[in-house]
């Protein structure tokens, strides 16, 4: 039970044991010499069939009585064999292999978001025809390859191990050959935030320790913005942090004030479309960023790696940037070898009349739900919306409790200046709690010409039951569900009112008028009902989280939100920043409410309606701006094309037409 030779030392001993024994009592019952006795003793241990051939009652029982040890001994060491098969088996089974690669992708943990991030990896190692990824996760190896292979995705040649392990274990790690991979991606738990940044702490701990070091970057997935800086205090240079809550967070906002920008976010974070690109091109040493930018046909380029500044990204750089020896050109491209630099086109460079930025109007603005760093949302909101505008919260925390939550956040409510909080306690799941709310107010289109501003309803992950992502997503689901049916019988009051020439003494629908109840019913099939909803959807703008991707692909088919945001994007943002660690600067940047800002822009600001020009030309128009035109949606499209190709092409462009641009913000 100790040694784990000890079996096989019993074998040997008692082989022995029983060779020099029968050898002793066949020299006695025969007239050969000991060691031609030893010797036949030795042959009926191993082959039992050479008794046959003894003359004599006492050397047949002692040679019968050996083969019959002899056999007893082949079933012992049959019996070794097979356990020792079997056990090796079931180590391979079980996961606790070492694993013998290099230069592979680690990922650490297990939760909802590795069958998106494994298939963000399989892209991006597509153009290379696939790479290896291990994962190591307290769990089952056969249970891991199940929920893997139900992901029905085609890995393009990646090849993906399972290890059942701990990450603070350094035999464990060790057993994943963590010391040669090029990059390291810590899972977040599916506890409480404290908890799972905790425990990325203890794993950052654990990688530091490992004595072989580290070749890759390790990029760590946090759950709670204010534990972000122990962990990179612990990991060093060597740690990349992507906050999973402030980025979804943090796009919700920019997607709600900018309609159709998470479809650009969604392209670029993603390895399916066009990504961010660094690389070095000496010969464009020398060369004015003005004349970079049209260098690339098939990239756009947005910064640049400055060598002589430790390797700082500057994004949106002067015109008159010159680069130096060193440098590197980030551009967003299809694939990092589908681009390369050519001759200067001519481009016709003729300046535009600047048209002044939109006024900034207030707009109101609703929260259901409570996030956990709801606090950092109201100061971006504060950053971004104009003066008079007005943030309804409905949820079921009071008042109170929201206000202590706020300023233990960080945030002071004094001293918001562009905002003023409207609270609303309520059940975001519990019909008559919606009603109470002027829902109809929150119409984008319809009271435009009441109101001033845009309106926008954001569906939050409440933090009550973020440690389950069926539960918050089901809550979600059933408050857009509601919302929608609401102000579907709003589109519906009101038509009735001008069909009958009711007088509308009200701009609310009397929704606990059982007689207005009937009539919605009776009028209304399930499919028109799916209709006004998605009328409705066209009249205000709903953005959802929605954690599972799953629940976001039947949303997004329904048509009745404008966007939904879930954990996809998140795995997305890991995946390129475990390809390459100088992208999480660009993203840090993006995100943030100050500096340069992804945003789209009206045609007007750099063309004239039905003016023919290549998309070169549209660029150094957009450079007059202090902008990098991207790319463009046209006016007759759904979608954006980021990074178009032939962009010397001539073509006549509308006022309708829109760009995607990154800007300056200033």
């Amino acid at each position: 039970s100790v040694y784990p030779y000890a079996k096989l030392l019993a074998l040997l001993f008692a082989t022995i044991f029983l060779i020099g024994f029968g050898g002793l009592a066949l020299y006695a019952v025969t007239d050969g010499s000991l060691t031609e006795a030893l010797w036949l003793s030795w042959t009926f241990v191993a082959d039992s069939g050479n008794h046959a051939d003894s003359i004599g009652i006492g050397p047949r029982i002692v040679s019968v009585s050996i083969s019959s040890g002899g056999m007893l001994i082949f079933a012992m060491m049959l019996g070794l064999v097979s356990d020792a098969i079997s056990e090796k088996v079931d180590s391979l089974r079980k996961g606790k292999s070492e694993v013998i690669e290099k230069n592979h992708m680690l990922i650490l943990g297990w939760s909802d978001k590795l069958g998106s991030l494994l298939k963000q990896l399989a892209i991006a190692n597509k153009s290379v025809g696939g790479g290896v990824v291990v994962v190591l996760a307290e769990r089952d190896k056969e249970e891991m390859e199940m929920e893997i292979a139900k992901l029905e995705f085609d890995f393009m040649g990646t090849s993906v191990i399972c290890r059942s392990g701990s990450p603070l274990i350094l035999a464990d790690l060790k057993k994943v050959s963590v010391s040669k991979a090029r990059a390291i991606i810590v899972l977040a738990t599916d506890e409480n935030a404290d908890q799972s940044d905790a425990r990325a702490l203890r794993v950052v701990l654990s990688l530091t320790g490992v004595k072989e070091g580290l070749r890759g970057h390790v990029v760590v997935e946090m759950s709670d913005l204010d534990n972000e800086p122990l962990v990179k205090l612990v990991g060093g240079d060597l740690i990349e942090t992507v906050v999973a809550h402030d980025v979804i967070g943090r796009l919700m906002i920019q997607c709600a004030l900018q309609p159709g920008l998470a479809q650009i976010w969604e392209d670029i974070l993603g390895f399916e479309n066009d990504e961010f690109y660094i690389k070095r091109w000496p010969e464009l040493d020398g060369m004015q960023f003005e004349d970079v930018l049209i260098s690339f046909p098939d990239a756009i380029p947005c910064g640049v790696k400055v060598a002589a500044d430790n390797g700082k990204i500057i994004l949106n750089p002067d015109d008159s940037y010159v680069l130096k020896e060193g440098d590197g050109v980030l551009v967003i491209a299809e694939d990092d070898d589908t681009y390369s630099p050519g001759p200067l086109p001519e481009v016709r460079r003729v300046s535009f009349p600047k048209v002044p930025e939109l006024p900034k109007y207030p707009e109101r603005i609703l929260f259901c739900g409570w996030r956990r760093d709801i606090h950092d949302m109201i100061m971006v909101l504060e950053a971004f919306l104009a003066p008079g505008s007005e943030l309804w919260m409905f949820n079921e925390v009071t008042e109170k409790e929201r206000e202590w939550k706020l300023i233990d956040g960080g945030l002071d409510i004094s001293g918001l200046e562009n905002i003023k909080l409207v609270h609303r306690e309520g059940n975001a799941v519990i019909r008559r709690h919606l009603e109470s709310l002027p829902l109809e107010t929150f119409d984008s289109v319809s009271y435009h010409i009441l109101y001033p501003c845009w309106r926008q309803i954001l569906i939050l992950a409440d933090e009550s039951l973020e440690d389950s992502v069926v539960h918050s997503d089901s809550r979600s689901l059933a408050t857009l569900l509601l919302i929608r049916d609401i102000q579907a019988s709003v589109i519906l009051f009101f038509r009735l009112c001008k069909q009958t020439r009711l007088p509308k003494s009200s701009k609310r629908l009397p929704y606990r008028d059982t007689k207005s109840t009937s009539l919605r019913l009776a009028g209304f099939t399930h499919s028109s009902w799916i209709r006004e909803m998605q009328q409705a959807s066209d009249k205000s703008i709903i953005i959802s989280e929605i954690l599972d991707s799953r629940t976001r692909n039947l949303v997004s088919v329904s048509r009745i939100s404008d966007y939904v945001l879930s954990n996809e994007l998140v795995s997305m943002a890991l995946a390129m920043v475990a390809e390459d660690k100088q992208i999480n600067r660009v993203l840090e940047e993006l995100f943030a409410e100050e500096g340069n800002e992804m945003c789209i822009k009206p045609a007007e600001f750099y063309l004239f309606d039905q003016e023919e020009l290549c998309f070169y030309e549209i660029m150094t128009r957009g450079r007059q701006r202090q902008e990098i035109i991207i790319g463009y949606r046209l006016a007759n499209s759904e979608r954006a094309i980021i990074n178009p190709s032939k962009k010397s092409e001539q073509r006549k462009w509308s006022l309708d037409d829109v760009f995607v641009v990154i800007s300056s913000g200033s």
